[in-house]
């Protein structure tokens, strides 16, 4: 298991914020390389996301659920599971959003198997924090 914290900022009011994490067609393409193939519930979408780890391409699918929402706390949690096109691996990942006024904090617990597993927890957890990095400076685009 990974877990890595990251704040982000975008100025933006809290209300907006809560509806942006929440709005799978807006957050998930927020990810790098990743995209919306179906939705399946209001709370609930297909989807995948292309990695490049070193030298290796992978491509991962499956479901984004909002598993948790507390609007009073401001707190939400986006729940992955997804496992590796062509492998026998799987990402799977916890995030939790806290948000406050103009931004918030990002909680990412995350389990992973397989090739991307296999080329070393230091590997996968920069290039994990890399993703949430460049995710919470998308973030504040949208």
């Amino acid at each position: 298991m990974v877990e890595l914290d990251h704040p982000f900022s975008n100025g933006k009011p809290t209300d907006y914020n809560w509806e942006a994490i929440l709005d799978l067609d807006r957050v998930i393409p927020c990810v790098e390389g990743g995209s919306v193939l179906e939705r399946t519930a209001p709370d609930s979408a297909k989807a995948e996301i292309k990695v490049k780890m070193g030298a290796m391409s992978m491509r991962f699918t499956g479901t984004v659920t909002v598993s948790e929402r507390d609007e009073a706390a401001r707190r939400a949690v986006l729940q992955v599971k997804s496992r590796e096109a062509g492998g026998q691996g799987y990402a799977n990942a916890d995030v939790t959003f806290t948000l406050d006024d103009g931004g918030g904090k990002i909680h990412t617990a995350a389990q992973i198997t397989g090739k991307a597993a296999s080329m070393g927890e230091g590997v996968v957890v920069s290039v994990l924090d890399a993703l949430i990095k460049d995710f919470t400076e998308k973030l504040e685009a949208i």
